[in-house]
């Protein structure tokens, strides 16, 4: 069983940033892929980025590419999404995933998800 926390979310205005941070209860950190998806008020969850087990491949959907950048702390148990130029079509609920596997993580099929925090662009 792994237990996530996720952290960092807050009211932004346009063009600022955050940093979300989710913390594993877990000492197999190490052998998961992990993942951020997002779901806004009456639409279905998406997919934003996921990084695999070893940190060395990383994925973006297109609508966050080149502004968002995941990163982990195997050592801290610790996924990061650094959010940048942040845009009012970013607000939603940010939820943290992992799953042995990466395809799983991508598609939202993960077997584990923390409690999700609320990110809110607005001026």
């Amino acid at each position: 069983q792994v237990h996530l926390v996720e952290s960092g979310g807050g009211l932004v205005q346009p063009g600022g940033s955050l940093r979300l941070s989710c913390a594993a209860s877990t000492n197999a950190f190490r052998s998961y892929n992990l993942g951020w998806l997002r779901q806004a008020p009456g639409k279905e969850r998406e997919f934003v980025s996921a990084i695999s087990y070893d940190g060395v491949n990383t994925y973006y959907a297109d609508s966050v590419k080149g502004r968002f950048t995941i990163s982990r702390d195997n050592a801290k148990n610790t996924v990061y999404m650094q959010m940048n130029d942040l845009k009012p079509g970013d607000t939603a609920v940010y939820y943290c995933t992992a799953d042995s596997n990466s395809a799983c993580v991508i598609q939202g099929h993960s077997d584990y998800w923390g409690q999700g925090t609320q990110v809110t662009v607005s001026s």
